[in-house]
Formats: C-alpha cells, sequence, structure tokens
C-alpha cells in the first residue's frame, strides 16, 4: 500500500505492479492534484511534533517492504501484510512480521492485538493475461463461465480470499516446524481454516492495482470481487473492514447498494499527515454506509502508523 499513486490509465486498466504496506498510494489519491506520497510530507514534520502526539497507545502496519528490518517495540495493535504486493503473492516475511505483532500490548479497546490485511483486484478486462481468473462457479451474481461477468467476478474474490487463508496457514506450519516449542502461543494454535475464526481482515482497496473501468457495470464487478472475498473471510468467522481512501474507493466500487455485503464494514482510512491530522480524520464518513471509521493512518520515518478511533484515542 505504500507507493506513488499511478492513476487508471486511459485503455481502462491498470495492471498492478508492487503495492507496498499500506499508505502513500492512497494518501496520494486523497490529493489527486498532487502526484507525491504523503509520506514525503511527514518526513518533514517538526521535530517532536509526533512525539508529543504519542501520548495515546499507536498501532503499526507493516509487510514485505520491512522485512529485515527492525520494527518498534511499542505496538499496541499490528496489521500484518499477508501478501507481496499482488493479490495472488505471499508476503515473504509474513513469519517473522507474525511473531513480531503476537507481540502487541493489546491495550487500544476494540483493536486486536493482531490483524491481517490483504491486498485485491479485478483482472476480469485481461483476463486473458493472467492465470487465475475463474471458469466455473455458482453465487448470487449467476453462473460463471469464465466470462468478464459479475458471477465469475465474485468467484475470483472467494479465490483470493481462499489463497490468503492457505498463506496464513503455511506460515503458521513454517514457524512450527523452525521455533518448535518457541513458536507464540498464538500461532501455534492455527493449525487450519477454522481457527482462524475471530481474527480481523482488512480488504486493501487501491487503484495501483489491476481493476476493471468504465462505468457502472465494471464497479458493478469489482464490489463483486471485494464482495467474494469479505463472505469467504465472514464465513470462516473472521471480521472484515476496508482499507482506502474516499477517493480511490469511489473510482473503484463505485456506490455501494444497501444489499451489499459490502454494507457496514468498518473502514480504515489512509492519508493522514500525522496523529492530529489522523484524530481528525477519525470524524469522516465512512467508505460505506453503517460501518464506521476505526483506523486512520499516518507515515512517521517510513513506517505506517495508525490511530484508532473507536473507542475514541487521544
Amino acid at each position: 500500500m505504500r507507493t506513488t499513486l499511478r492513476v487508471l490509465v486511459a485503455t481502462g486498466l491498470t495492471v498492478g505492479t508492487a503495492l507496498v504496506a499500506p499508505t502513500a498510494a492512497a494518501a496520494a489519491a486523497e490529493r489527486p492534484e498532487r502526484e507525491t506520497p504523503a509520506r514525503e510530507t511527514t518526513a518533514r514534520e517538526t521535530p517532536g511534533r509526533e512525539t508529543a502526539n504519542r501520548a495515546a497507545p499507536v498501532g503499526y502496519d507493516v509487510s514485505y517492504p520491512q522485512c529485515r528490518t527492525e520494527l518498534p517495540d511499542d505496538a499496541a495493535f499490528a496489521v500484518v501484510g499477508v501478501n507481496g504486493g499482488l493479490a495472488t503473492t505471499p508476503n515473504r516475511c509474513l513469519p517473522e512480521q507474525w511473531v513480531w505483532a503476537t507481540e502487541a500490548g493489546g491495550d487500544v479497546p476494540g483493536q486486536p492485538p493482531v490483524q491481517f490485511y490483504v491486498n485485491t483486484a479485478n483482472p476480469g478486462q485481461v483476463r486473458d493475461q493472467v492465470t487465475t481468473w475463474p471458469e466455473l462457479g455458482s453465487n448470487r451474481y449467476g453462473v460463471c463461465d469464465g466470462g468478464n461477468t459479475a458471477a465469475c467476478s465474485y468467484e475470483y474474490g472467494v479465490d483470493r480470499a481462499a489463497g490468503d487463508v492457505r498463506i496464513v496457514l503455511a506460515a503458521a506450519r513454517e514457524l512450527r516446524s523452525e521455533l518448535g516449542d518457541e513458536v507464540p502461543a498464538e500461532i501455534d494454535a492455527v493449525d487450519d481454516v477454522s481457527d482462524l475464526a475471530g481474527y480481523r481482515w482488512w480488504l486493501d482497496v487501491e487503484t495501483m492495482n489491476t481493476w476493471q473501468v468504465g462505468g457502472a457495470d465494471a464497479e458493478r464487478n469489482n464490489r463483486a470481487t471485494l464482495e467474494g472475498m469479505a463472505d469467504h473471510f465472514t464465513a470462516l468467522g473472521g471480521e472484515v473492514g476496508i482499507y482506502s481512501t474516499g477517493y480511490q474507493w469511489g473510482r473503484i466500487a463505485g456506490s455501494v447498494p444497501a444489499g451489499s455485503s459490502l454494507t457496514g464494514l468498518d473502514s480504515w482510512l489512509a492519508g493522514a499527515d500525522d496523529r492530529t491530522d489522523a484524530a481528525r480524520r477519525c470524524g469522516r464518513e465512512p467508505l460505506v454506509d453503517g460501518g464506521e471509521v476505526t483506523l486512520v493512518q499516518y507515515v512517521v520515518d517510513d513506517l505506517d502508523h495508525n490511530r484508532a478511533c473507536t473507542p475514541a484515542g487521544s
């Protein structure tokens, strides 16, 4: 989630490239007239300003860009990226980052100490260029026959979420094998799909990944993919939320109808300049009706920080 915004090109597609931990792409998208990442602003913040704002507990999100780097030891909660920049690739450092996340303090009500975020996309308009587009399945949109339809878009979302679950389970197996008795108890308890009940999964929705464009049908298909992912995680007993900015969400998903399973999901907003600005953005409208803004992200020294909004922090 952390790169300079690249808008949807005139041909109607952005073919996803490396997507970094949630942030500056979304931050830049909130200000479409400014193409430099928001993190460049935070890097020039007045010394001591962040320290003054750190009275309340802070959460962090990390992914493959933080591989082999020292991570902070004061996390109140942590959100770990499952993917390696694309919806179909794993974060190679998920195991070690998951271990780090289990050390989070857990002292923010309403925020589980360990959470996951997953990349999202819909390559239906370039399905001849990928090997992951579904060719069968039946769901609320009808029967998938391999075409660029809402039914196949939904199945694509289900497949991506199922793949994310496999990545997490593989990480747990790897850690048990490598650490033996020293594996954190929370991770040791994850042996199969049922053990992931209760985890929170954030859908990372950004324009820099591959999305369909071209009007209402494209937006419907994009929503169908996200619905497929949300429904799969929910069926496992997970909690689901949406990470994006209002600008990017509107371009990708359009207006979410009341009957969508996206309605009511909580929002994690990107784009704040610092913790004070994040506190202000806690009062913004959620990305979908019925949900709440529960996290707002800002960047300090190239590391994503997150302010919890509910219950209200400092």
